[in-house]
């Protein structure tokens, strides 16, 4: 059997081009309908997508990591930074909407975006990252936790999900007590 070498890179997205932000939409959809699309159950109509996924570029305290899988957009990630009000807080990045289309699953795309995010949080001179996670979502568990994520806590009606509450837990990562991961992958 013979194996067929793919091209996975995860960088910031400043902006679109070419098919990025119709390739983003499919993957985000994608992921919806397979339980993964942080926060939403169902997905939004297609100019409710687009709308969203070009606010995302427009506020600044959003940054936006996508994962590539043979150039075609195929994962992604945000960063949140506080509040500029927040200044007791204003050590810390937020990582939220992580997620992999189904059919990229597999190639390393969601730690590579991760890890870029981590990067990235570092050389802006954040110094820890918080996240939450559906207790669904073992695979992201998983990888969050190899990564050297500390579950802190557990909240038993995090969200409802086709009409049921599920738990959800709470991570974080000290950026100045742990190296940064070896990446593999080229960064844009």
């Amino acid at each position: 059997m013979t194996e067929i070498a793919v091209r996975v890179s995860a960088e910031r997205l400043e902006e679109f081009s070419g098919n990025d932000l119709e390739d983003l939409c499919d993957a985000t959809e994608g992921a919806i309908l397979d339980g993964g699309g942080f926060g939403w159950v169902t997905p939004p109509a297609r100019h409710v997508l687009e709308a969203y996924w070009r606010g995302v570029l427009l506020v600044p305290e959003r940054h936006l990591f996508v994962g590539r899988l043979d150039g075609t957009i195929a994962a992604a990630a945000q960063t949140l930074r506080p509040a500029r009000n927040n200044e007791a807080q204003a050590f810390a990045l937020q990582l939220t909407g992580h997620f992999v289309a189904p059919w990229a699953r597999g190639h390393g795309l969601a730690r590579a975006i991760v890890v870029a995010a981590e990067q990235a949080a570092r050389a802006w001179g954040f110094r820890s990252i918080n996240l939450d996670v559906r207790d669904s979502q073992s695979a992201a568990i998983k990888l969050y936790e190899s990564l050297g994520y500390v579950r802190w806590g557990t909240h038993p009606y995090y969200a409802r999900v086709e009409g049921d509450i599920v738990a959800g837990h709470f991570y974080y990562k000290n950026l100045s007590e742990t190296e940064a991961p070896k990446q593999e992958i080229p960064l844009s």
